[in-house]
């Protein structure tokens, strides 16, 4: 038992130190354990201390990634996070994938019971560093982060946002693999018209659009000739509204094809995927036709990257893509736009050698 403990002669508190260091207090009498909140003496743990010995303090539940909740820790904000406008607007899945991101890092040493004011720049680092070697996975704890803090930020929690100081870890450069002529026709090969596979693969090219938007289409998205949709990426903060004309190649594919009612792609229960079962049929279809580097991801850079060799201007590429600022299609067609320059470059240089 702690000095601090002692000093009070609280009976029944026991200590224990987890397999991290960090020193945990409990209630403990006849065969009951309860957890306490921290630090001894402190207002927190005498409430706990005398509603455990009143038999009114309820033990942590196991498996709700929560339990008790140590006030102004860094498990605390993300709880006050959870219940906030700033995060209810997120997309849904993208509020789990940042809860359980948070969740992690709350379980990772003890840091979800500590201090969330105490939070440094250099912690941060520490943290992203361990993740070096899954540079995505590290980039998304900063993010994560940054966005709790930014929250607090915003409510006045904090003054401060650590991790916005933190710089990211340079990944691949070029993103997800871009596919090359011949890998498109060696899955067109694999699978003919007719197939939900080659129906996937020209919605993909010939409309530039995600795996989200890629599964809500449907004929109801068809109006003369037209794909008319808003995209599901930031449709509840920044909806993009699109209008993409169906090119004929696009529409012979998509006539030959059984298709479900509210929907191009469908499972084989004749149900519209969800964007996460698209993704992993797609995979399977890939590595059917030996495409073990490819993705459905990689025609949409494929397709922007086609547009760049056609001559397509940064604006006539986002008004296919749907994206809001140059970046993401300069990274795109990077490959694309100097071979277009180069052969523009040398065949300059052929006119004037004539």
């Amino acid at each position: 038992m702690t000095g601090e403990t002692m000093k009070f002669r609280l009976k029944y508190v026991v200590e224990d130190t987890d397999r991290h260091g960090n020193v945990r207090l409990y209630f403990r009498r006849q065969g009951r354990k309860v957890r306490l909140r921290g630090p001894a003496g402190s207002p927190e743990f005498l409430e706990d201390y005398k509603k455990a010995a009143a038999g009114t303090l309820e033990p942590a539940k196991k498996g709700n990634g929560v339990g008790q909740v140590v006030p102004r820790s860094i498990r605390w904000l993300c709880v006050q996070y959870y219940k906030s406008a700033m995060f209810k607007e997120l997309d849904p899945r993208t509020q789990k994938v940042r809860r359980a991101i948070l969740e992690r890092f709350c379980q990772h040493k003890g840091d979800g019971d500590k201090p969330f004011g105490l939070l440094l720049p250099r912690h941060v680092r520490v943290r992203r560093d361990e993740m070096s070697d899954r540079p995505e996975a590290a980039n998304g704890t900063v993010k994560a982060l940054r966005q709790l803090y930014r929250f607090a930020l915003r409510y006045d929690l904090h003054d401060d946002n650590p991790a916005d100081k933190v710089e990211y870890l340079k990944g691949n450069p070029d993103g997800f693999h871009s596919w090359t002529l011949e890998e498109i026709a060696k899955f067109e090969e694999v699978h003919p018209i007719g197939t939900q596979a080659r129906l996937a693969l020209a919605l993909a090219i010939y409309t530039g659009q995600r795996r989200s938007d890629l599964v809500q289409f449907g004929r109801q998205h068809v109006r003369d000739g037209w794909l008319v949709f808003t995209q599901h990426k930031g449709r509840n903060r920044n909806p993009v509204r699109m209008e993409i004309p169906i090119i004929q190649e696009l529409q012979r594919i998509i006539d030959q094809t059984a298709t479900g009612d509210l929907a191009f792609l469908v499972t084989a229960f004749k149900r519209p995927f969800t964007s996460n079962g698209f993704g992993n049929r797609f995979r399977k279809w890939c590595d059917e036709a030996g495409l073990k580097d490819c993705s459905v991801h990689g025609l949409r850079k494929a397709a922007a990257a086609r547009l760049a060799e056609l001559g397509c201007t940064e604006q006539e590429i986002m008004a296919i893509t749907g994206h809001r600022t140059s970046k993401e299609v300069t990274r795109y067609t990077r490959a694309a736009s100097q071979k277009t320059r180069a052969e523009s470059a040398l065949r300059r240089m052929s006119g004037e050698q004539s």
